[in-house]
Formats: structure tokens, sequence, C-alpha cells
């Protein structure tokens, strides 16, 4: 099993084919923090797109995807912003994140 920490992943830019379409701002985790939904990203464009986890590829050195419309425009990230807590939120000491999108961490006392 392959663990990114958060910068790590936030470092890596999304990818289709080798074509960069944009970097992952936050990291968005299901109501309990265990697990990824998705990414926001900022695109070439420096339009904000959700990327749902579940259709990313997570690699040493990129996220790939097989297509561009999997990003999706910002209304439907303020959708998934609503239904979903920010990672910074979840209280977590060094989370890292599997490939499969599972949180690892200690949670604080708070």
């Amino acid at each position: 099993m392959t663990l990114f920490s958060v910068p790590e992943l936030l470092a890596l830019p999304v990818r289709m084919h080798g074509i960069q379409l944009g970097r992952p701002v936050d990291v968005l985790l299901d109501e309990r923090g265990e697990r990824v939904v998705g990414l926001e990203l900022v695109c070439g464009d420096r339009a904000r797109r959700f990327l749902p986890f579940a259709v990313a590829e997570v690699r040493p050195h990129e996220i790939a995807v097989e297509s561009a419309l999997m990003l999706l425009d910002e209304r439907d990230l303020t959708y998934y912003r609503a239904r979903t807590r920010r990672l910074g939120d979840a209280q977590l000491v060094d989370p890292r994140i599997d490939e499969h999108g599972l949180v690892h961490g200690t949670r604080t006392a708070a």
C-alpha cells in the first residue's frame, strides 16, 4: 500500500495523457473523515473544479485522469463542498492518504 502525505498529494499535477489540467488545492472527505471523496483543483484557466477521487489514479509523479470531462465545474464543486469535510478540518495528526482514498492518521483530542 502506498501512502501519500497531504503536501505530497497537493503537489502532484493532475494530468490527462501527459497534459497538465490543474493542481489540487484541497482534499474533500466524507462526513466521517475516513475517505477522500474528491479533490478541489485550480485549473489552467484559473477555474476551480472538482475531481472525484474514484476516477483518478494517484501515481508517484501525477494524478492521472482518462478524460478532462472528469473535472466537474464550479457549480458541482459547490455541491460537493456543502456535503463533505475539508481534510484540514478533520483534526488529524500527520494524515496520509492511500491510493484507494482511505485516510490514515491519528485524531487529535480536540
